[in-house]
């Protein structure tokens, strides 16, 4: 893994006096720095969520008219579009972050703090959309007919409600392991990295 190799060449390093600026070049490394691990991650999450709303599409070529006047797929497409605002915003703060090399440490901190708090608070927006969809899901056979919802609308409410249990608490602790395993090791690497500068 590349946090691993990264972490590796930081322990091989010599560091004398020029220390800090030994840091800041394991920081901003182009290939292996925790700076470009986020870039890259915040790039395939837009490319993602750019994709799927296309794929949906495609996949119901043959009852368009129906997808396009879904207030699930267009529920989807906002979901989509935040997901993919989230993840432009937090690329542009990791840019801004990289290009800086003259960085104080105070500012570089804040700025790691800036992103891991819109990274929470993205975490938070997906639990939240979660809900959203499963509310749509049990309201929307009131106003619109969809025949895979009316299957699901014949389940028994306990099972329905149970599943709908079990799905949020899976998301919940699989989100948070996502999380770590996309950002939060970089970012505490990146503070671990910022700590042996001061």
């Amino acid at each position: 893994m590349e946090l691993d190799d990264l972490k590796q060449t930081w322990k091989q390093s010599e560091f004398k006096p020029d220390k800090n600026i030994n840091i800041m070049e394991l920081i901003h490394n182009k290939k292996y720095g925790p700076l470009a691990a986020l870039k890259r991650t915040f790039v395939k999450e837009i490319k993602l969520m750019a994709v799927l709303p296309i794929i949906i599409m495609l996949c119901n070529l043959d009852n368009i008219g129906g997808v396009l006047r879904s207030i699930m797929f267009w529920s989807y497409i906002a979901f989509c579009a935040g997901l993919l605002l989230f993840a432009a915003f937090n690329y542009r703060i990791v840019s801004r972050m990289e290009a800086m090399d003259g960085m104080v440490i105070s500012n570089l901190e804040q700025q790691i703090h800036i992103l891991e708090r819109r990274l929470k608070a993205n975490l938070t927006a997906v639990r939240i959309a979660m809900l959203y969809f499963i509310v749509l899901t049990e309201v929307m056979p009131y106003f619109q007919h969809y025949r895979s919802l009316s299957l699901w609308h014949s389940v028994s409410p306990v099972a329905r409600f149970s599943t709908y249990a079990i799905l949020l608490i899976v998301q919940y602790f699989t989100s948070r392991k996502v999380y770590q395993r996309k950002f939060g090791e970089y970012l505490a690497y990146l503070k671990e990295l910022v700590k042996e500068m001061s």
